[in-house]
Parts: C-alpha cells; sequence; structure tokens
C-alpha cells in the first residue's frame, strides 16, 4: 500500500460532531455499509441495538456494490447518491477504502498517514474520511492488554487489516515490529511505508521465517483470513508459542479461532478479533451520532449475534 500523501485536506481535529438538534433532531440517523459482500455483515444490527439502547433513532443499510452491479471504482457517485439521498455518513469496507480517498473534501490525520478509510461522515463542509479499524484494534490493546511487553511485536499478514493493526501497534509503543507475510515483497512494502510514517525501523520477512520469530516475540498479531469459518487452521504452528507471549487475531467469525484455542492451551494471554471489530464500531457510532456508546454492551451484543445460527 503506498504511503503517498493524498490531495484531499488533512483536518486538523478529529472532534466527534455534535448530535442533532431542532427540527432535524427527531429524525433518525440514515447510515450505510458500502463495498462488495457486505450483506452478511454484522455491523447494521450492532450499530442499530447499540442506537436503540441510547433512545436514538438509527436506520443503517448496506450498499453491496457486487449485488447492484456497481464497479467499486464509481465510489464517488456512490457518494454523492448517498448525500444527495439525506444519509449522513457511510461505513466503507473492501474493497473501497483506498478508492474513495480522493473523492472526499478532508480527511482525518490518521486515516491520511494510513492511506485509508472506513468511515465517511457528510457534513455541511463536505465529505469527511476517517479510520477507526487503526484505532479500534488500539483501543481494543490498550483496554485489554495494556500492560503486556511491546519490545518485539510479530505481524502476520501485510493486507489492509494488517496495515491498520501495524500503525495501532506502532502507536502503541512496539520497539520492534516485523512484519510477515506470504508476500515477502508486500511485507517490505508495508514495513517500508511504516517506517516512513513513523520514522523508525520495521522489519520484514516471509512466512517462513516465523518458525525462528515467532518463539523470541513478545507479541504476535495475526491478520490474515485463516482461522476464518471458510478458511480453518492456523497461519503458523502454535508449538512455537512460549505461555509469555501475547497472541490477538483480528478474525471474529469464529470468535475461538483455531489461533487463540491454541494459545491459550499453551499459556498465552489472548485478544479476539471481537474487541477490535467493535472498538471500531465504537469509534464510528460515535463520529456519525455524536454519542458515546458502550462498549461493553456492544461486545455482548457482537458475541450473541456471532453465535446466533
Amino acid at each position: 500500500m503506498s504511503d503517498t500523501l493524498i490531495d484531499a485536506p488533512v483536518v486538523t481535529t478529529a472532534a466527534t460532531p455534535a448530535p442533532a438538534t431542532g427540527p432535524e433532531s427527531s429524525r433518525p440517523f440514515l447510515v450505510g455499509l458500502v463495498g462488495t459482500g457486505v450483506g452478511p455483515s454484522l455491523t447494521p444490527p450492532l450499530h442499530m441495538a447499540e442506537a436503540e439502547a441510547l433512545g436514538l433513532g438509527y436506520v443503517y443499510r448496506t450498499v453491496d456494490l457486487t449485488e447492484r452491479g456497481i464497479d467499486p471504482a464509481r465510489i464517488g457517485e456512490v457518494l454523492r447518491w448517498a448525500r444527495d439521498l439525506g444519509f449522513d455518513a457511510l461505513n466503507v469496507t473492501h474493497p473501497c477504502k483506498q478508492l474513495v480517498l480522493p473523492h472526499l473534501d478532508a480527511v482525518d490525520p490518521v486515516a491520511a498517514a494510513l492511506g485509508a478509510v472506513n468511515t465517511v461522515l457528510f457534513t455541511p463542509q463536505g465529505t469527511v474520511g476517517h479510520n477507526t479499524d487503526t484505532t479500534g484494534f488500539e483501543a481494543a490493546l490498550r483496554s485489554e492488554l495494556d500492560d503486556a511487553p511491546r519490545g518485539r511485536v510479530v505481524l502476520v499478514g501485510a493486507g489492509g487489516a494488517g496495515s491498520a493493526v501495524a500503525d495501532a501497534l506502532l502507536r502503541c509503543g512496539t520497539a520492534l515490529l516485523t512484519v510477515v507475510d506470504v508476500d515477502a515483497g508486500r511485507a517490505q512494502d508495508l514495513a517500508g511505508a511504516l517506517a516512513r510514517r513513523h520514522g523508525r525501523a520495521v522489519d520484514a520477512a516471509s512466512s517462513a521465517a516465523l518458525t525462528d520469530l515467532v518463539p523470541a516475540a513478545d507479541g504476535v498479531v495475526h491478520c490474515t483470513p485463516v482461522g476464518m469459518a471458510e478458511h480453518p487452521g492456523t497461519a503458523f504452528d502454535v508449538a512455537l508459542l512460549r505461555p509469555t507471549t501475547w497472541v490477538a487475531d483480528v478474525v471474529y467469525r469464529p470468535l475461538e479461532t483455531e489461533l487463540l484455542l491454541g494459545a491459550r492451551a499453551a499459556g498465552c494471554r489472548t485478544l479476539d478479533g471481537g474487541h477490535m471489530a467493535v472498538h471500531q464500531a465504537v469509534g464510528a457510532f460515535e463520529l456519525i451520532t455524536g454519542h458515546r456508546p458502550d462498549a461493553a454492551r456492544m461486545l455482548a451484543h457482537l458475541r450473541a449475534l456471532v453465535r446466533t445460527p
């Protein structure tokens, strides 16, 4: 992923918009999720249940570009349609998190540095992009593993999720981050981009190096699809883990991945993907509504949704 700065202005603060008041306050918030294959997403029920708990009107709809025959490259048009139709905001997912950037009027500094946006607000000043994937993982890590050592951390997976998590790990004080991917070139590209953004050394390696890297790590964060229901298994041999190593997984369907089960059996502290999923939703919800949601309540709801057949 390129770390080239985008043309849209960078907003100087990430201030949360004030809740609606006056004649518009009685209407529900109208929010959408745009991307490909978004039909099964748990984000809509997660947002709407929390809005109901807070006494807010909130309508959340998915816009599956594949189902509607819309090329993702037309995301700029989708933004205009959504704004004209009265949407307050859009969550943006694969493959539009980077494609949307040239069509925004301003971008939050964290999202601008990352080069990806997952939340777009329609404001009187224009369209403003944010990234709550990276802030979501940071919040999850700080809330559950804030005291965990971060001298040597291995990041497995250099895709979009890995990029967002990597920035969070560096903001959280990781001393030495090693990016690992089956595509060594992709790992090197991400490591180089991170080093330039953060002004510090970031290592890169191929998956073959995990045999040596995992036993020496303080923490391991898994950011590939391996472990999802459709992709069972683990990205590396869990026998490599030491009891003193903490392990985080971004996969949340299922919450109990083979990696986390194996890590717990080895005595490791763990962080499941539900925490990142919830905290990114918490960030987006607050940006959209101006109301701070209850993260613990949202996590309990997510767990119920994931376990529902």
